[in-house]
């Protein structure tokens, strides 16, 4: 099968990738390709291969390594932003205990939330604000 010689621009256009894959690929040794005096990197690709994949049904050995590629780009920032989320996680304090008579049940709309206004009212009944229950104030 004969060869053809393209840029990366060209090479990226026929492999159907970008421009940073081709580069990465001639790095790795998966593309062949060349390096010319002045810095310009050429690829050679088979020509019997159009867009990559021959008569556009079956996935060359290109798209398996990028799609390959791809899965080890995603693994490893899943795996990054797993650790990160277990870190912010670890930092946040835990939650206070919930009141243990539970919400108020009757007439106080409130729902059991202690106010300036009626505390004097409730002095000597257990109705106290959680965090007077929760540091012991009042006792």
């Amino acid at each position: 099968m004969a060869r053809q010689r393209l840029d990366v621009n060209q090479a990226a256009e026929a492999l159907g990738i970008s421009t940073d894959a081709v580069r990465k690929r001639a790095r790795r040794g998966t593309l062949d390709a060349e390096k010319t005096e002045d810095g310009s990197l050429y690829v050679w690709l088979d020509t019997g291969t159009p867009n990559g994949t021959p008569n556009g049904s079956t996935p060359t050995q290109a798209h398996l390594d990028s799609l390959q590629e791809q899965i080890e780009f995603l693994r490893r920032e899943l795996e990054r932003k797993d650790h990160l989320l277990t870190a912010a996680l670890e930092r946040i304090p835990p939650q206070l205990e919930p009141p243990r008579d539970g919400p108020q049940t009757g007439g106080d709309s409130a729902g059991g939330v202690s106010h300036p206004a009626t505390e004097g009212a409730q002095e000597g009944s257990e109705h106290r604000s959680w965090w007077r229950r929760w540091f012991g104030f009042g006792e």
